[in-house]
């Protein structure tokens, strides 16, 4: 039985659909108040967001219906679900973005669906919207279009040349794993086919190289390991130059409570949430520090410790490569020290210029990060070798 709702209005359907946003997490991921998607006023969703290329921007999100043919397990809006169905126009779409545009409470838009009947009626409806706002209202800012799986290679290439980035969700690493989760997606056609042609078209030197493009892992919904999660993530960014992977920890109790991931996720929410933050940092080390695949670890079970963070296991597992003379060492050594990020080796790589930095508080203010950093740093001067502790230094 599926819910329907006579006649609504654009109103009733947006503050359904924008609700139902929130189930597609990807860009809503955060440290901090300032970062987390939060409800407007009047109940429709606005997303302060990290985007592809690292700016920050608030969107509007919204899907463009929650009618579903797909039966993905983890996804509360699946086919099988008895929720309220309803569906936007393009017009009604594009009229009500502008209408918060205009009023200066939103930069751009990040717009999704569930699958209308087929992928390609889906992708004309996003596509639509994007046209309308691109030729009829002349709007040239940020538009973030969700690519249907299965979607043919016309529809996708009509989506990347409209938006400012496109998304298509891996879901899970491996065919394997993603049986657990659906029985009508075929992996490699309707998920990595795609993604590799999304790649193609907008790579350097492309027609549509401007068009950025990102993908998300749902965590745990599958029983997956941290390991594949990895594997696969790096082979996005080497391979395929991806801009952005995103995790989206699986919600449990919203899916079907028989998938895989019921059984193999961590019990406990703070987990659960706790393993997508580790994925996060790992994904940070490979944009931003250097790290390759082959200097992650995890236990015997292919996971990311939960206690420590993927850099500081590093650290512990390579004590031949510390402590880093932080007079001496190159931006990429000092990249691997835990507690220093890309803005304190600037710092520590722009006083180096001026002066022999001798103890740690010429860096900066020793707050957390600075600790943790201060048992992997040495400090040389006058040729001899010595290692922070604390305020002063001694032999090393």
């Amino acid at each position: 039985m599926v819910g329907l709702i006579s006649k609504p209005d654009t109103r009733q359907k947006l503050e359904i659909l924008s609700a139902d946003a929130q189930y597609d997490l990807a860009c809503a991921c955060g440290t901090s108040k300032d970062t987390h998607r939060k409800a407007s006023a009047d109940g429709r969703w606005i997303y302060p967001v990290t985007l592809p290329n690292g700016g920050r921007s608030v969107l509007f999100k919204t899907l463009m219906s929650n009618v579903c043919n797909n039966d993905c397990k983890y996804c509360p809006l699946r086919e099988q679900k008895d929720i309220r169905r309803c569906s936007l126009l393009p017009e009604e779409t594009a009229r009500t973005f502008l209408d918060y545009y205009e009023r200066r409470k939103v930069h751009g838009l990040f717009l999704s669906s569930g699958m209308l009947g087929s992928p390609d009626a889906t992708m004309d409806r996003l596509n639509a919207t994007a046209r309308l706002l691109r030729t009829k209202h002349a709007f040239r800012g940020y538009i973030h279009l969700k690519v249907i799986p299965g979607a043919s290679d016309a529809a996708i290439e009509e989506a990347v040349s409209l938006a400012s980035a496109v998304s298509l969700n891996i879901e899970t690493p491996g065919e394997k794993n993603l049986a657990q989760l659906s029985s009508q997606k075929e992996y490699v056609r309707d998920i990595i086919e795609p993604i590799k042609l999304i790649s193609r078209l907008t790579s350097r030197g492309s027609r549509y190289e401007r068009t950025k493009q990102t993908t998300q892992f749902i965590v745990g919904a599958a029983g997956e390991s941290d390991a594949e999660i990895v594997k696969y993530t790096w082979g996005l960014y080497d391979r395929l130059k991806m801009q952005r992977v995103y995790f989206s920890a699986y919600q449990k109790g919203l899916g079907d409570e028989s998938i895989a991931g019921e059984r193999a996720a961590p019990a406990e929410p703070r987990d659960i949430l706790m393993r997508e933050h580790r994925l996060y940092q790992v994904d940070f080390l490979f944009r931003k520090y250097g790290f390759s695949e082959s200097d992650i670890f995890f236990d015997d079970m292919g996971r990311l410790s939960l206690t420590v963070d993927p850099k500081e296991a590093f650290a512990q597992r390579h004590p031949e490569m510390f402590p880093v003379n932080v007079n001496s060492a190159s931006r990429l050594a000092l990249l691997r020290v835990p507690g220093l990020g890309p803005v304190t080796v600037k710092r520590i790589l722009q006083l180096r210029k001026e002066k022999r930095i001798r103890h740690i508080e010429e860096v900066g203010k020793v707050g957390v990060r600075l600790r943790k950093a201060r048992k992997y740093l040495a400090f040389y001067t006058s040729g001899v070798p010595r290692k922070e502790t604390g305020r002063a230094t001694e032999l090393w």
